[in-house]
């Protein structure tokens, strides 16, 4: 492989900046993982479940949306690991997956707030 030849960079910075790069399959993973917080729905769905809990219905009823656009956008928020879920009789209750989530929502909100 033929090497860049650079203006500004030296070797040693090259070098401290491939370390750094995550693989490319990671960074195709973080990509689609970002994606997923692109979409106005999935967004107010993660904040009504920074508060409690949740079925399908109540989500519904608190968005104004139909049951079945909010089971759409729960499917693909559980597939990225964003949500998880539990089964109570027949009602499946939702649920953020973890701290990160919220530690997202809030720095993207800081970030945007500045």
């Amino acid at each position: 492989m033929e090497e860049n030849t650079y203006i500004h960079l030296d070797q040693e910075t090259i070098k401290r900046i491939d370390e750094k790069m995550p693989p490319e399959e990671e960074m195709q993973d973080l990509s689609e993982f970002f994606k997923v917080f692109g979409d106005v729905t999935r967004l107010k769905i993660l904040f009504v479940l920074l508060s409690s809990e949740m079925c399908v219905y109540d989500i519904a009823t608190l968005l104004g949306m139909s049951q079945s656009a909010i089971s759409h956008q729960l499917r693909v928020l559980k597939q990225m690991d964003l949500v998880k879920n539990r089964r109570e009789g027949k009602t499946i209750f939702y649920s953020l997956a973890d701290a990160h989530i919220v530690s997202i929502l809030s720095q993207g909100l800081d970030h945007i707030e500045e």
